[in-house]
């Protein structure tokens, strides 16, 4: 019998994903909730965009239970920490993706940073604070040195500040727990030491048990050229990244990935979906940075691009507990690049409905794949509705020539305001 899947989001993830999904011959259709223009526009696949929010719960629920979903895939944070696998799955609908208690490794950082130190995972050194004035009184008495400040609840990606000095952590505080810039997702927060080294990111699939790491993943935060400027939900990530070594491969599965998921059975929030490890190389080896409960974005764009094997497979053997019994997943063996087109102001204030224009001319590029995120259809042309925009996306045969082909595509695009980094990858080059 041929699946009904539900891919739950409207981002580029989801439409890496549903793209991906919908190309699997167990597949039927592919629903996407809400989806945007990007999988709006893929006639040839059976995919479909359905009116409903990602956080509507009950909404969702209602719509798997109508049209009999087989397996719900769920893409953002926000749906996972509000408990929709538990609710899709009272209803005796399967899910891939975290219960929404061990959905809290990425909805508390409070809690995430607890784990890592009861787990013996290497992390940066941490204090928490429930309020701004004892955060305040903590750096006044602390030495003048580089910290980071991260809200404790879920911000889009926005919510870590980095800090040089002494003055710029004590208005980090105030803007997260003062100011409430992030809503309650400040109501409490941490302070640690910056820590040194290249970032980079190792995602896995596991079931709680079995563990399949997929290929390492460079992701880029900050706004501007040079790793300038605030931090966003991601300006472009290439896959693979020469820094993670087969031998710091090795350490991130052994010391970091085995002992959270067996510490998390032993809390009793077992584990499954995708544990997202976002980890800094520093001169003392791995230590974690964050950790995430589904497929980064832009992350998922590039390992999608690159995996050959059948999703539907991996996920579903996740979902049932079966990971042991998948095939070995393959993978195109040339890099892919993402470069996340914007619109003007983000991650600020910005404006929407903006016609794009030139998709047809970015899709003729060899290798490349347009994967958007912040689009809906007006009068069936795909106009602005995000900060990020797209994901132009493109194969390879080493980290410079897939540059060159996502950067060549995203010169065929426009819309007023548009702009992106133009860098992305370049960390890559001194290592290949």
């Amino acid at each position: 019998m041929r699946m009904k899947i539900l891919v739950v989001g409207g981002g580029g993830r989801e439409h890496a994903l549903a793209w991906k999904i919908g190309q699997s011959p167990r597949v039927d259709r592919v629903f996407v909730a809400p989806g945007n223009a990007g999988t709006a526009l893929e006639t040839d696949l059976p995919i479909e965009n359905v009116e409903i929010a990602d956080h509507d719960l009950a909404g969702l629920v209602q719509f798997a239970k109508r049209n009999e979903i087989h397996l719900a895939v769920i893409g953002p944070e926000a749906p996972l920490a509000a408990g929709i696998v538990d609710a899709l799955g009272a209803e005796g609908i399967r899910s891939f993706g975290p219960s929404g208690q061990a959905a809290a490794l990425e909805a508390s950082k409070i809690f995430c940073k607890n784990l890592l130190r009861h787990a013996d995972v290497p992390s940066a050194d941490f204090r928490a604070f429930s309020d701004a004035a004892s955060a305040v009184q903590h750096l006044q008495a602390r030495d003048d040195v580089p910290v980071v400040v991260k809200a404790d609840g879920l911000a889009a990606g926005k919510g870590v500040i980095v800090c040089d000095n002494r003055e710029q952590a004590l208005e980090a505080v105030e803007r997260i727990a003062g100011a409430k810039e992030f809503g309650e997702a400040g109501s409490q927060l941490i302070i640690e030491e910056r820590l040194v080294g290249e970032e980079a990111s190792v995602l896995a699939i596991t079931d709680g048990q079995t563990i399949v790491t997929l290929p390492a993943a460079q992701d880029h935060k900050p706004a501007h050229d040079g790793d300038c400027g605030p931090n966003t939900g991601g300006m472009g990530a290439y896959s693979p990244a020469p820094v993670v070594t087969p031998e710091i491969m090795r350490s991130v599965e052994e010391r970091v990935l085995v002992p959270t998921v067996h510490h998390m059975k032993r809390s009793r929030r077992p584990f499954r979906g995708v544990l997202y490890a976002g980890l800094m190389i520093t001169p003392q080896g791995v230590k974690v940075l964050e950790y995430n409960v589904r497929f980064g974005d832009p992350e998922c764009q590039p390992l999608m691009l690159r995996l050959q094997s059948d999703l539907v497979d991996l996920l579903e053997a996740a979902a049932a507990g079966r990971l042991a019994e998948a095939p070995s997943l393959e993978w195109d063996s040339r890099p892919a690049v993402c470069v996340v087109m914007a619109s003007a102001g983000y991650p600020g204030s910005y404006t929407k409905g903006h016609a794009l224009r030139g998709l047809d001319a970015a899709a003729e590029v060899a290798d490349a794949k347009v994967f958007h995120a912040g689009t809906q259809l007006r009068d069936g042309q795909p106009v602005t509705s995000g900060g990020r925009v797209l994901g132009v996306t493109a194969l390879g045969e080493s980290i410079a020539t897939a540059k060159l082909q996502a950067y060549t595509a995203v010169k065929c695009i426009r819309w007023d305001g548009a702009w992106c980094r133009k860098d992305i990858s370049d960390k890559a080059f001194s290592r290949t």
